[in-house]
């Protein structure tokens, strides 16, 4: 493959949820006997859900078909509150390992909706975070994901709030903000933007290296609102051929010159690896960075709890000491690392 040379964008793959969100469902495939249950995929990435089927974690869709009494994990995407009671109500140890900032909009709209708004949610039809978000306040809120949906809107005597899916394109959100502020000029916008600051550095990275680029590599599955996000800015952008690839055997064979890569929200490290492997770069790779993400999001505390109980026993069982013993520390723990760990015992 003729490849020059490689533009790689930073950051780029993982963000602080999707580091959470693995790290805390492969300890909990340590601490039980499987199956452990997840209701919907834990993150949205072909090559980390499978790694954890292949260790017995079951994907379910309804929490109807988790047995009474087994470990079950809420995805990061967050979950309707029926959801979340249904979970609590099976008997089981239960961990919601809900992105934070999708939280943060979970309670926007349980406040709004409490003093009397009428909202509009930008998001997208299906996604399962968008589907959580409005089971929170189902009679008071409107979703749309265009300009004409916002027109469509009808009048409204109460308030009016704007608030958002956190995967969304800034493109995307300053439109329908634009005209939601024309239909209602007093809406109410929260003082922090909802769209995850991930999702935006990382556009910003490609938006930074697209230009010099004669061909677009972006890793991440179909199901991915931040992956389609990064794809559909590149093609904005006007490079001639962008690919979305979910592993390297989907990279074309033909591509030359220079190729930018970068990698959605909920993409490992690894497949970023191989495919720059399978792109060769005659010249090498050069890093385009705009920032360094410094944000980390702990565990959910029940499973710190656990996982501190769990440790103090296996230190007492081998004879040691709970003041000498040594402490994990999440936070210098990469979920990168974490995913490559995992693998099926022969």
């Amino acid at each position: 493959m003729p490849v020059d040379q490689v533009l790689l964008a930073a950051p780029r793959g993982f963000c602080a949820g999707v580091e959470m969100a693995i790290k805390a469902l492969a300890w909990m495939v340590r601490a039980f006997e499987p199956p452990v249950y997840c209701y919907h995929e834990i993150v949205h990435n072909q090559l980390v859900v499978q790694r954890f089927r292949d260790l017995g974690v079951v994907f379910v869709d309804d929490i109807d078909e988790v047995p009474p009494g087994r470990p079950l994990m809420l995805s990061a995407h967050g979950s309707a509150p029926e959801v979340v009671a249904a979970a609590q109500a099976s008997g089981g140890y239960v961990v919601d390992a809900v992105c934070p900032l999708v939280t943060k909009v979970h309670h926007e709209v349980k406040v709004r909706a409490g003093k009397g708004y009428q909202i509009v949610y930008v998001g997208h039809e299906g996604h399962e975070e968008a589907v959580g978000t409005m089971a929170v306040a189902p009679d008071a809120i409107h979703r749309v994901e265009s300009t004409d949906e916002v027109d469509a809107l009808p009048r409204f005597d109460q308030p009016v709030a704007l608030l958002a899916q956190t995967t969304l394109s800034h493109r995307d959100w300053e439109g329908v903000l634009d005209r939601t502020r024309e239909r209602f000029p007093d809406v109410w916008t929260p003082g922090r933007s909802d769209l995850c600051f991930a999702t935006t550095n990382r556009q910003a990275a490609l938006t930074a290296l697209a230009e010099r680029c004669d061909a677009i590599i972006v890793i991440g599955s179909a199901n991915s609102s931040n992956t389609r996000a990064l794809e559909s800015l590149a093609r904005d952008m006007g490079c001639e051929r962008v690919h979305r690839v979910n592993t390297p055997e989907e990279v074309p064979d033909d591509l030359s010159g220079v190729v930018g890569v970068t990698a959605g929200a909920s993409a490992p490290e690894e497949l970023v690896c191989w495919v720059i492997d399978k792109l060769d770069p005659a010249n090498g790779i050069e890093e385009i960075r705009i920032t360094d993400e410094e944000e980390y999001f702990p565990p959910p505390r029940n499973l710190r709890e656990m996982l501190e109980a769990l440790d103090v026993v296996a230190t007492l069982l081998v004879g040691g000491t709970l003041t000498d013993r040594p402490t994990v520390v999440d936070r210098e723990t990469k979920a990168s690392e974490v995913l490559g760990a995992l693998v099926v015992s022969p």
